[in-house]
């Protein structure tokens, strides 16, 4: 969790004291000042009530009491710790992040403890430990100054009270934590200062800050040190002896050991964790749950391990702290890479822009202004309220693998220790202290909620709550006895309990609950990721070869990784191991080659080896089985062990060498310190030195290597480095200087980062579809699966919210880019003539030989946004942006139609600030540039997802004009299939030859069915082909025929079965010419099968050689089809029937040889042999002859006769070469036609039909074909509803 500073071996590095500087007075805190102003601003104080005097900082709305005012470190010691210099500003902000705050006698002064941490650019981190409380003002002139601000603001409330008698008293209610604010007398009673009536009093804190998180002993110590100042009697020892000793003379603990060191009062324990347990978390976990309740943790530790923008919320700096700490605690062996900023001072609030995950804490101002809080961009984010037990969530994210088991699991540890799995917000509220005076009389009152007995019943406290309810039984089950639960156990209990144990037992008990959580979450991970080993991708080279060009390379096996999960995890896994964080896990894995193992990184691999020799799992097989976590006990007994026996003493608080009548205690005041003897140590102490040189080697050689990196990279597409270290070198911003130039250089910084991630992205997304459409063509191996594809495209969607949510003014609803299409699409209705541009559809480029076509799709962003809009399925504006993304994406206009979006200029200029992303004009261009690159594969990302919409689609039929046949009498019908689902049978319009229906998304198109009732006397009909389009997508797909369709011509079909090929648009950007590659799943073109006896001999007939060629490859790429991952696999139907089809193959079989001369002016079909074959079959069984046959051989005829009666009988239209190919389809789905060659080959009408040199009379070649056959007998082939409708068997 920690990497702490390198060097340090001290227990605390620095005491400070910060407060009011009495020389410089009462100064505004222009910063939080002026953030008050911008939030003000922002929600809507026009120019008819401005704020005043913004320069100066300061704001008469609010009382003096209520305002900010500057505060200062007033010393620290020592002056500066080499390893960890000192940061005045930064510290300084974080221990008083809302600056000074001033209290009357009247109010609640109650000293208040928080935490905060400091995280350093190489991701090392310091600890800070406050303590804040109340002193009394002694300075004459400061308390003139208040009551001078006081006269001030009086006259200004009354001269706006009566120059408007309606004027509502809202801005000086909300200054006031009162619950009613009824009448001005009462509001003033808590919101005045009379220099001579009342005690002004102000904050000032105290502060250790520390290498490791020490929190409960850093707490004790600072509560004591508080106790010795308010106590009537002085302490034991100069507070300046207690300071020294636990700055210079006591050490941290030793790795699995327990310390005891002296505070003012008493003893103070701390303890760290051994090697090989998980790392030190000294924040107690029972709060978090209590906080925000179980279900609700674990969707928002879903949401910090998918890396969304995290934003914590509470009045309270160390719930923040707490729950920031805690859940990033649970991540182990991961760490969180991004920007890390638990407690947000108010004067960083611009830092919520920023475009990257994060995961910040944000003080709020009263309990319910989350209405107020306006938040740049929302898409994304999680947002925590803390004080309400409440979260937002993102739309749409993958479920945590086994959540119910995994809440389940947890439940039982949190039961175990009284603790309500769904929070307990009674009792968090009860240790909350009451700031309201209103509510004094209340604290007592149990229907408040405030706690007073030492014994309740929790099933009564929580009745009626279904979460408990389901988790009682199982309580009951498991033994555990919950119905009584002590809240406070009194002090005697408490030490008659256990008088070995050396912290009070509550403690003991949290720190037991808080591992055994940390346990069950760490174990989940371990079983997650106990074969990771196996995939990672070991470098051959040096570390430093490796350094250099790591990001070139892939140094996860992602696609062998995930099809070897099981099926319930791989939505959550395909997302996680895209992360930074698991990115940089597997960095650590293969530099611990080279270097020291990272301590994570140990303990982690330990547990795996660990669970492989104790389990007897098989480390090849997963299975979704849910494994609970066996070491509970051992990790609750080492430090229940470590507690009892304390294994290091440090030495006792001493008098020391000070100047006499100094420092003298006065009651209520913090004594000033005798800096002379806290400046310095004990000079003996080197005896700690040498203790953490081999952590600070390693940490010198990885700054070595970052410098390395940085110089010799430039010429290696550095951009990469760079972009996925983006989150790194803004983990935390400056806390110093706060100019607008640093601000602007850091917003530089995020424009630079998300175009660096754009053109990540956009490459991995083109690298890995053209890697897969090359698997198509038969190159290579596939690594991307549908999964994967869809995860890419999620997260680019994340990406453009969050480019688009960069430097916003003006946001409606949660999504800015659909606030950003909203306000366009406005602009432009109110322009009327609205400009759009035509698109070119598929067709232009293949007119047939009539010229009729379907009319072209003019596309607009506007009409695309119309048809999303019109999608009643999606119900939010982040998914109306997504919608739309993928279907631009679909239609390759994404990035046109952003150009449109980011060019106009006004609305750019209205809506964005000045440093805004879409304001950076290279930056833009350069975006589009690499969106445009997306235009070069064929995304299928809106048909495929949103699979329950109505599409409107537009059918054309083609008839071949010149032959004079192009109207027919009859009544033409078309039924449209796809992978999703048919259309039944639509009646087209006589003589009109297009229809437009509307239909649920019917998938990618695989075939048509066309045909007619043969009425009329012009009843026969030539089609070359029918053309479909999808009117949202644009997609178009041509259905070749070439055939006729009626009886006594051709075959006599009335109806047939065409297959279906996607066409490619022509795209005007010259980028997608030069980098055109085939799409994902298109059919090659279907020829017009015109059978070999019509075609007269004009072309060519293929020789035996390419004839078993053809076969080969048919039946190959069904194998090929059967290996993918069934979500990718395609039409079937394509490979069945389509040009280069088993049934096209099987029919050149056929044909080879095949006795073609006319009869009597009628083409001899296939079909015709195969009947007479079975009329010689049903005849041959009477046959005297064929008794001596073998009875298999009877079954397979007596088979091959009975599908081919069925297909003659059934009740369809279809012609000879229909039915020969509703044969083949049967045959191959009930794995016949192995049988039904040898028959046919065997069968005396083949010499009267066949030359001698057919191919099916050659004994060599049918047993070829037989045994290629055999090899589709281990697939289950399902055939489309659409080939075999109507057939009975």
């Amino acid at each position: 969790m920690t990497s702490s500073s390198s060097g340090s071996c001290r227990f605390a590095d620095y005491f400070v004291l910060a407060g009011i500087d009495t020389d410089s007075g009462l100064e505004p805190d222009e910063l939080s000042a002026l953030c008050q102003w911008l939030e003000a601003e922002r929600y809507g104080r026009s120019q008819d009530n401005p704020c005043p005097n913004k320069a100066s900082g300061e704001n008469f709305d609010q009382s003096p009491l209520r305002r900010t005012f500057k505060s200062k470190v007033l010393a620290h010691y020592p002056q500066n710790v080499e390893y960890n210099p000192f940061d005045q500003d930064a510290v300084n902000m974080l221990c008083m992040p809302k600056g000074l705050s001033f209290r009357t006698q009247a109010e609640s002064r109650d000293p208040q403890f928080h935490s905060f941490l400091i995280t350093r650019e190489d991701g090392s981190r310091t600890y800070g430990f406050v303590l804040t409380f109340y002193e009394e003002v002694t300075c004459k002139q400061i308390c003139s100054a208040m009551q001078t601000l006081y006269q001030m603001h009086n006259v200004e409330q009354y001269s706006s009270i009566y120059a408007s008698s309606s004027c509502s008293m809202d801005s000086l209610a909300s200054s006031i934590d009162e619950a009613d604010s009824t009448s001005l007398a009462k509001l003033q009673r808590y919101n005045s200062y009379d220099i001579g009536r009342d005690t002004l009093y102000v904050s000032k804190c105290i502060c250790l800050i520390t290498p490791l998180p020490f929190m409960q002993a850093c707490r004790k110590f600072l509560l004591q040190l508080h106790k010795a100042v308010s106590s009537q009697q002085p302490p034991p020892l100069p507070l300046e002896s207690y300071i020294h000793n636990v700055l210079y003379e006591v050490p941290l603990p030793p790795p699995g050991r327990s310390l005891k060191f002296s505070g003012v009062y008493g003893p103070v324990i701390c303890q760290r964790p051994g090697l090989s347990e998980l790392p030190l978390f000294d924040f107690p976990l029972r709060e978090a749950f209590e906080l925000l309740g179980l279900e609700n943790l674990v969707q928002l530790f879903t949401c910090v391990l998918l890396e969304m923008q995290i934003l914590l919320y509470s009045q309270d700096y160390q719930r923040l702290m707490t729950v920031a700490e805690g859940i990033t605690a649970l991540l182990f062996p991961f760490q969180w890479q991004h920007v890390y900023v638990p407690i947000l001072p108010a004067s960083l609030l611009h830092f919520l822009d920023a475009p990257v995950p994060y995961l910040m804490g944000l003080q709020s101002k009263e309990p319910n202004d989350r209405s107020k809080l306006e938040l740049p961009q929302e898409a994304n984010l999680c947002f925590v309220d803390i004080d309400n037990h409440f979260i937002e969530l993102p739309e749409d994210f993958p479920q945590f693998p086994n959540k119910l088991e995994f809440i389940q699991e947890i439940s039982e540890v949190l039961l175990h220790f009284g603790i309500p799995p769904e929070g307990n917000l009674h009792c968090s509220e009860s240790a909350t202290k009451l700031k309201n005076l209103v509510l004094d009389d209340l604290v007592n009152d149990k229907k408040n909620g405030n706690l007073t007995s030492n014994t309740i019943n929790m099933y009564e406290l929580l009745k009626g709550n279904e979460t408990l309810a389901r988790l009682q039984a199982l309580a009951k089950r498991t033994g555990v006895a919950v119905e009584k639960m002590e809240i406070a156990p009194p002090p005697a209990a408490e030490k008659a309990k256990d008088t070995r144990c050396q912290c009070s037992e509550e403690e003991l008990r949290d720190y037991k609950l808080t591992v055994q959580l940390r346990e069950v979450f760490a174990n989940r991970f371990t079983q997650m990721f106990a074969d990771y080993e196996a995939f990672v991708i070991q470098p051959t080279q040096d570390m430093d070869s490796w350094l250099t060009n790591r990001e070139q390379m892939q140094n996860f096996d992602k696609a062998s990784f995930l099809s070897d999960q099981p099926e319930p995890y791989l939505p959550f896994l395909s997302h996680f191991i895209e992360t930074q964080m698991f990115a940089t896990f597997i960095d650590n894995k293969i530099v611990s080659l080279w270097e020291e193992k990272d301590p994570l990184l140990r303990v982690f691999d330990s547990r795996i080896e660990k669970m492989k020799i104790y389990s007897v799992r098989i480390p090849t097989l997963r299975t979704s089985n849910y494994q609970k976590c066996t070491v509970l006990k051992e990790a609750a007994q080492a430090i229940e062990q470590r507690l009892v026996k304390i294994d290091h003493t440090a030495i006792h608080p001493h008098l020391l060498d000070m100047k006499i009548g100094q420092g003298k205690y006065e009651h209520g005041f913090f004594p000033k310190l005798q800096s002379d003897v806290l400046s310095t140590g004990p000079t003996n102490n080197n005896r700690w030195a040498n203790r953490s040189t081999t952590a600070q080697r390693r940490k010198d050689r990885l700054r070595q290597h970052s410098e390395h990196l940085a110089l010799d990279n430039d010429l290696k597409e550095k951009y990469i480095q760079e972009a996925r270290s983006i989150g790194k070198s803004l983990r935390q911003p400056k806390l110093s200087d706060l100019s607008p130039a640093v601000i602007a250089q850091t917003n530089w910084k995020f424009v630079e980062g998300l175009l660096k991630e754009c053109r990540i992205k956009t490459k991995r997304m083109l690298v890995e579809k053209m890697g897969h459409e090359a698997v198509e063509l038969g190159h290579g191996e596939a690594n991307i699966t549908g999964l994967e594809e869809n995860t890419l495209i999620a997260s680019l969607c994340d990406l453009l919210e969050r480019i688009w949510s960069h430097g916003l003014l003006i946001k409606q609803g949660k999504s800015a880019l659909w606030s950003h299409l909203l306000h366009y699409q406005e602009s432009e209705e109110k322009r009327e003539a609205t400009v759009e541009t035509p698109v070119a559809s598929g067709p232009e480029r293949r007119r047939s030989d009539s010229g009729l076509n379907l009319p072209t799709l003019r596309v607009s962003l506007i009409h695309d946004m119309r048809h999303v809009q019109h999608m009643s399925e999606i119900k939010t504006d982040v998914g109306r942006a997504r919608a739309w993304i993928r279907l631009s994406l679909e239609k390759k206009v994404l990035s046109q139609q952003l150009k449109q979006l980011m060019f106009n200029q006004a609305l750019i200029k209205k809506l964005y600030k000045r440093y805004a992303f879409l304001r950076c004009e290279d930056e833009k261009e350069q975006f589009l540039y690499h969106l445009l690159s997306l235009n070069a594969v064929d995304y299928f990302c809106f048909t495929s997802v949103f699979t329950t919409i109505m599409i409107p689609y537009r059918a054309v039929i083609i008839p071949i004009k010149k032959l004079s046949n192009s109207i027919t009498t009859s009544n033409p019908w078309i039924s449209v299939s796809g992978e999703l689902g048919d259309t039944g049978v639509m009646q087209v319009p006589k003589n009109v030859l297009e229809m437009t229906f509307e239909c649920q998304n019917l998938g990618k198109l695989t075939t048509v069915q066309i045909g007619h009732d043969n009425s009329g006397l012009l009843a026969k009909w030539l089609v070359d082909c029918v053309m479909v389009r999808n009117e949202i997508t644009g997609h178009t797909y041509r259905f070749p025929c070439g055939r006729w369709l009626g009886k006594g011509v051709d075959d006599g079909s009335l109806e047939r079965i065409l297959v279906g090929e996607l066409i490619t648009p022509v795209v005007e950007e010259d980028l997608s010419k030069q980098c055109r590659t085939p799409p994902q799943l298109r059919s090659p073109t279907i020829a017009r099968r015109l059978s070999i006896t019509s075609l007269g001999g004009k072309t060519g007939k293929p020789n035996a050689g390419q004839i078993q060629e053809g076969i080969g490859e048919s039946i190959n790429n069904i194998v090929k089809h059967f290996h993918k991952p069934e979500k990718e696999r395609g039409s079937l139907t394509i490979l069945l029937c389509g040009e280069f089809g088993l049934v096209s193959a099987l029919e050149q079989v056929f044909h080879h040889g095949f006795k073609s001369a006319r009869l009597f002016q009628k083409n001899v079909f296939i079909w015709d042999f195969i009947e007479k074959a079975v009329t010689y079959f049903e005849t041959a069984e009477e046959d005297e002859e064929s008794q001596e046959n073998l009875l298999q051989l009877k079954v397979c005829s007596a088979t091959f006769c009975q599908y081919v009666n069925a297909i003659t009988a059934a009740p369809r239209s279809i012609g000879k070469d229909g039915k020969l190919q509703l044969l083949v389809c049967l045959g191959a789905r009930d794995h016949l036609l192995p049988q039904w060659i040898p028959l046919l080959a065997e069968c005396p009408v083949i010499s009267r039909m066949y030359e001698d040199g057919a191919l099916l009379r050659d004994h060599a070649a049918v047993n070829s074909l037989i045994r290629v056959l055999q090899t589709l007998h281990e697939f289950n082939i399902t055939l489309e509803a659409s080939l075999v409708k109507g057939i009975d068997l």
